[in-house]
């Protein structure tokens, strides 16, 4: 028997309509979260209080690797970083996306809110406009310093960071 919170996997075909029966207002972030660690723990809790739900999309494996973090990321593939997000108690629902961008997503789900890591001008992003269009609102959530899974792979690998 699987654990439950397996559930919240859900494949982009089937995401709207689960989004659709969340508890609202949805709250919809999106990433890689390659090694999950202390930051993107209390980025994804502190994006989860803004709404009833949180809806994470993941950047499929080929789209993590065209952002360019190094030819060997993502180190976890989609399914097993989907399972780490799914097991914490405030994320939803867990989906990909294949995209450089989650616009495309965005559209589909409409969420209420949409919330990105504080490194991000939500004023430039594409998906901010389409959010506001309809009446939702796009935020910067500050990151929590010193921590990054760049910066942990390369001590891992003894680069330093």
């Amino acid at each position: 028997m699987n654990p439950a919170f397996l559930d919240k996997i859900v494949p982009r075909a089937g995401a709207a309509a689960r989004v659709r029966a969340l508890p609202q207002p949805v709250v919809f972030t999106n990433g890689v979260f390659d090694v999950l660690h202390r930051g993107h723990v209390l980025y994804l809790a502190r994006a989860r209080e803004l709404g009833a739900s949180l809806v994470v999309a993941l950047n499929s494996d080929a789209s993590a690797r065209r952002l360019g973090k190094g030819p060997d990321r993502p180190l976890n593939n989609e399914q097993d970083r989907a399972v780490m997000l799914a097991a914490l108690e405030c994320v939803s629902l867990v989906t990909w996306f294949d995209e450089d961008t989650p616009l495309q997503l965005v559209d589909e789900l409409r969420p209420a809110v949409l919330v990105k890591g504080g490194d991000y001008d939500m004023r430039q992003l594409p998906e901010s406009a389409l959010v506001e269009s309809y009446g939702g609102k796009a935020l910067a959530i500050p990151f929590v310093e010193g921590y990054s899974t760049t910066a942990l792979v390369r001590r891992i690998r003894g680069n330093g960071g």
